[in-house]
């Protein structure tokens, strides 16, 4: 199968996980910040959604036209990592959804070996390819599909990359945790100490 064919799968793959997240919950649940730094789903459809733009955009001289409030330089800092009370979350989705058919549209149009420049890089990194930041942005997107995955559990238990995931066991999560934790505290009483 073509490289590109496969990198493009799965960077749909990850978006369609990342939106799945939010499939069941309500506005809170969806704003709801589950880490010390704030991370929480809606906000990381958002920043993957803009930062996706941006690759795939202006890294490769197809600039989307869409203005992001929150990547001007009087914004308020990871401003993208989260939304406001007056973003709703349709809007979010619809940035998403566009970034991902002006990302998909770049892909389609050019070679792999497209040349590119990411002008937010150190300066003898910025010369890119197509296949360069089609790895980044596969990568970026797993690093955050795995937060969500994480936050999701946090907020109402769910698990897995969609609903019917059939790589999710069907146990007692509650005594296999036990079982976890138990494992957990005889190691930290057994381990010899330097």
């Amino acid at each position: 199968m073509d490289e590109k064919v496969t990198l493009l799968r799965q960077l749909r793959a990850l978006r369609t996980s990342m939106l799945g997240k939010l499939g069941g919950l309500g506005e809170y649940e969806i704003r709801r910040p589950m880490t010390p730094t704030g991370t929480n789903l809606l906000g990381l459809v958002k920043h993957v959604a803009s930062v996706e733009l941006g690759y795939f955009g202006e890294v490769f001289g197809r600039p989307s036209g869409r203005e992001l409030p929150w990547h001007a330089d009087d914004a308020e800092v990871n401003a993208d990592m989260w939304a406001t009370a007056e973003e709703t979350r349709e809007q979010i989705v619809e940035l998403h959804e566009f970034s991902a058919a002006h990302s998909d549209a770049t892909i389609e149009a050019l070679p792999l070996d497209a040349p590119g420049q990411v002008p937010w890089w150190p300066e003898d990194r910025r010369d890119v390819t197509l296949h360069q930041i089609l790895v980044h942005m596969c990568v970026e997107r797993a690093r955050h599909a795995g937060h969500a995955d994480i936050v999701r559990e946090l907020v109402d238990g769910a698990v897995g990359s969609r609903q019917d995931d059939p790589n999710i066991p069907t146990i007692d999560w509650p005594a296999y945790r036990e079982q976890l934790e138990a494992a957990a505290r005889q190691a930290a009483t057994t381990a010899t100490r330097p």
